[in-house]
């Protein structure tokens, strides 16, 4: 299996061949016959975080501030409490891995730093198969997330530019973690449907004690989403129940047939998780080993 050989030539040759390699491997799975299962055989982008330093410029670019000169506001939307910069205190290379650390620190007016990456106007894609590996820390008031966004975000409002979580994570569920869908009629910020959403929980272990899969495999009419390539989703145009849902049968707008860009960040704080604990110990680092994407050879 890729995993399995990708542990091996980062221990043995330092992941000199692996590149070449993922270019000849075909990713599938078997689920229930209900379900669309996605064949995405051509790796289009993969960032192996082989060179310490910076990101790479040509995939990674970042969000910068605290959110207060977005449409999101003060807080990203979500009363989060870091302020997000580039320095290589909060986001570098190092050994192998991308490490996004939050710091407990006084810094333009925000308690805690952090860092937000995309490959917003870098990479931007639609449909195939995006998966990263990563560990995710362990500090309570923590939002580890790796997410997606419409590429005409900025231009038209969110939700209507639509957003697809592949993986956000809080220590209170260590066993859990969730893939979100978000648009027009089912942004999570209306009562009761909200977002479209589901947990997958990892039965007998906690996400914080290692690496794990995070991936979607999108299509024109689903998204399914995986953890350790296990299918546990599927969302479809009649999955979106418009909010509220009155009884009407009427569906929301599915808005995921367009180009996306891909997010990582580390929050603090914020509604998901809610404030640090007093004493948490700082700093806290989300780790990435790697970001790959596919698309179909059909394509």
């Amino acid at each position: 299996m890729i995993n399995q050989y990708k542990i091996n030539t980062k221990d043995i040759l330092k992941k000199c061949l692996f590149i070449t390699a993922l270019c000849l491997v075909t990713y599938s799975c078997s689920t229930e016959d209900k379900q669309t299962v996605a064949r995405f055989a051509e790796l289009v982008m993969a960032d192996e975080f082989n060179d310490d330093g910076v990101p790479n410029p040509k995939i990674w670019g970042y969000d910068i501030g605290n959110g207060s000169d977005t449409q999101a506001g003060a807080g990203w939307g979500n009363g989060e409490l870091q302020y997000y910069t580039s320095r290589t205190e909060n986001v570098k290379v190092e050994n192998g891995v991308l490490v996004v650390t939050a710091l407990q620190e006084d810094f333009n007016g925000s308690s805690y730093t952090s860092a937000r990456l995309s490959t917003k106007g870098l990479f931007e894609q639609t449909y195939g198969r995006f998966e990263a590996r990563i560990k995710v820390p362990s500090g309570s008031g923590l939002w580890p997330a790796f997410w997606m966004l419409g590429a005409d975000c900025g231009d038209i409002v969110w939700p209507q530019c639509g957003e697809i979580d592949i993986m956000e994570y809080r220590r209170q569920e260590p066993t859990l973690v969730s893939g979100t869908v978000h648009g027009p009629g089912y942004s999570g910020l209306t009562t009761p449907q909200g977002q479209i959403t589901k947990a997958y929980d990892l039965v007998n272990d906690r996400f914080d004690t290692g690496f794990h899969i995070f991936g979607i495999e999108w299509g024109p009419e689903y998204i399914n989403f995986y953890v350790d390539d296990v299918l546990y989703n599927q969302i479809t145009p009649k999955d979106l129940e418009v909010t509220p849902n009155d009884g009407s049968g009427d569906l929301g707008e599915w808005v995921f047939n367009k180009p996306f860009y891909i997010i990582i960040n580390l929050a603090v704080g914020g509604a998901f998780p809610g404030a640090p604990d007093s004493g948490e110990t700082f700093p806290q680092s989300m780790l990435i080993d790697y970001v790959r994407v596919y698309k179909s050879s059909n394509n």
